[in-house]
């Protein structure tokens, strides 16, 4: 696919060193592998993110919007398009009273320290996601009992037609893991939540606590997407995993994590296709011992 027209259109519009050709996304990954993308575009205005898209539908170039890519697996070939990846630059974030206003790549992080400051509470289950809050809204994250949905009362977007839309709370179709986003053609721009006022000691505590836990219970030290199985219902990944034998199983440089099952980590050398090879293998076992066929939470793009 032909993204050289795209690039020299953009350059000018945006500064060169946003402009990426043939980028390794295994250095734009969490996960730490994956091929390279044929242009990688890192827009820091709502300006800019629109003319890539725009080009892209003029140009008939395929395209993929990415956060910080902390649930995303690039394939070994490659994505033969445009990804455009905005968690490094569109990432501002507002308060006003109650509501904070985030651009779609601020990080959750990012938006639960601004609460804080603020003694805003409602986010602290977001403190440790380390995905951007659009991914978040995409897929209704969430942790310890808290998530997307109880804070969200609107989103700004892009529809098929690239055209600015207001999403309100009643029509974003929150469910486990699931929203009005998934599988359709929409493009999160911003994402209002809707806090309470708190005790700033309070809250700090309450970051704390579930930092603890993540510390104790993930095995935060090596390249991970995080839980790689959406939680099938009644049950969990990491519980069906484990007892089915898979714990510490390895292909390649990847591995079902020893501290908890729910997780594929990546101890160095592994490629997407071992990620995606040990995948497959949990499914099938899984889905033999207890006829229960898990779905990935992780996004995976790319070529064959």
């Amino acid at each position: 696919m032909d993204t050289s027209r795209v690039y020299q259109k953009l350059k000018g519009y945006i500064d060169e060193n946003r402009l990426i050709n043939n980028a390794p996304m295994k250095e734009h990954t969490s996960f730490k592998l994956g091929g390279s993308a044929k242009l990688l575009v890192l827009p820091k205005t709502k300006d800019e993110l629109l003319y890539t898209l725009s080009l892209c539908r003029d140009y008939n170039v395929k395209r993929y919007v990415m956060g910080k890519g902390s649930n995303l697996i690039v394939k070994e070939k490659g994505y033969d398009g445009v990804i455009i990846k905005i968690g490094d630059y569109y990432n501002k974030i507002s308060v006003q009273d109650e509501t904070i206003t985030a651009q779609a790549g601020a990080l959750m992080s990012s938006v639960a320290v601004k609460a804080l400051q603020y003694a805003l509470s409602g986010i602290e289950f977001g403190s440790g996601i380390p995905g951007t809050v659009g991914g978040a809204v995409v897929m209704n994250a969430g942790a310890y009992g808290g998530e997307m949905s109880q804070v969200t009362y609107k989103v700004k977007a892009l529809d098929k037609f690239d055209t600015e839309v207001d999403i309100s709370e009643k029509e974003l179709g929150f469910g486990y893991r699931n929203s009005i986003f998934n599988g359709r053609p929409y493009i999160v721009l911003e994402v209002y939540l809707k806090l309470i006022k708190g005790n700033q000691k309070a809250i700090r505590d309450k970051m704390k606590e579930l930092s603890d836990k993540r510390n104790n219970k993930q095995p935060l030290n090596y390249p991970s997407a995080g839980s790689i199985f959406k939680r099938p219902q009644g049950n969990y990944a990491g519980k069906l995993i484990e007892e089915a034998g898979l714990k510490g199983l390895s292909i390649g440089g990847a591995r079902v994590s020893p501290l908890h099952a729910g997780f594929i980590i990546n101890e160095g050398s592994a490629t997407s296709q071992d990620v995606l090879d040990l995948i497959a293998i949990i499914q099938s076992t899984v889905q033999d011992k207890f006829d229960i066929l898990l779905e990935p939470e992780v996004k995976i793009i790319g070529d064959e």
